[in-house]
């Protein structure tokens, strides 16, 4: 695996299929043990409606704050593992899901790629990551310059729902 200097990386995680809360909450545990990477604070679990096709079950979410040694898509290969593991199956952009997991924000950087694209190209406009994210690093600022209190200005709470600490 390509390691890098160490990095402080945000991970949005979801789910709504096969027991949600159990899903999201196996997967930070799991986060904890990919190589040279350490699961540094998490926020509360929330329920957000589904995005893409209707029909979906709702969503639990959580984000996660990690520190990685690993590159950027090493990172991604290990997440994308993970959810293999939890049984993912990718029929249909924005379907329902056993698991997803994204690399919201990778340090200060800003990648594109074929593979991956950071920060992850929804979040600001996404309150089931924006306000799990502030949770977790209330004084964030993404690499565009907008803090995260800007973007929580324009992304209300609406139907997003704590539902754990």
């Amino acid at each position: 695996m390509t390691r890098v200097t160490p990095n402080h990386c945000y991970v949005g995680l979801g789910s709504n299929l096969e027991n949600p809360r159990q899903q999201v909450t196996t997967a930070l545990k799991e986060l904890q043990q990919i190589a040279d990477t350490y699961l540094l604070s998490s926020s509360s679990l929330y329920r957000s409606d589904p995005v893409g096709p209707a029909g979906q079950p709702d969503y639990i979410n959580a984000v996660a704050l990690l520190e990685t040694s690993l590159a950027p898509e090493a990172l991604l290969d290990q997440l994308q593992s993970l959810e293999q593991q939890h049984r993912r199956v990718r029929h249909t952009h924005w379907g329902p899901r056993t698991l997803d997991l994204d690399i919201i924000l990778f340090g200060n950087q800003s990648i594109q790629s074929s593979r991956l694209s950071v920060p992850h190209p929804f979040a600001t406009e996404r309150n089931f990551v924006l306000w799990p994210l502030f949770e977790v690093s209330p004084d964030l600022i993404f690499p565009d310059g907008r803090s995260i209190n800007d973007l929580l200005v324009a992304c209300p709470l609406g139907t997003l729902e704590k539902i754990s600490v």
